[in-house]
């Protein structure tokens, strides 16, 4: 199994096809103009703004959103 990390240089980001996908499936909007680290958060920031409440599903939603972005932000190697 692959993974596949964003690409980073310096503060400079790519998302991958298939963290663009997860993003999308997750809040129903496409992580667009993501050209960086900040754009990222801002990103999340929206999308949990949009999807703003108390209830389990929110919590759980945010939890998704959370999760995604640690995998997105986090350093590890490439897996072949």
């Amino acid at each position: 199994m692959t993974s596949q990390n964003m690409l980073r240089l310096g503060s400079s980001i790519r998302l991958t096809r298939p963290e663009i996908a997860r993003f999308t499936e997750i809040t129903g909007f496409e992580p667009e103009d993501v050209r960086t680290t900040g754009d990222l958060k801002a990103y999340v920031s929206r999308c949990k703004a949009y999807y703003w409440g108390t209830s389990r599903d929110t919590q759980f939603l945010h939890w998704l959103i959370d999760r995604e972005w640690s995998n997105c932000i986090s350093q590890r190697p490439l897996s072949s």
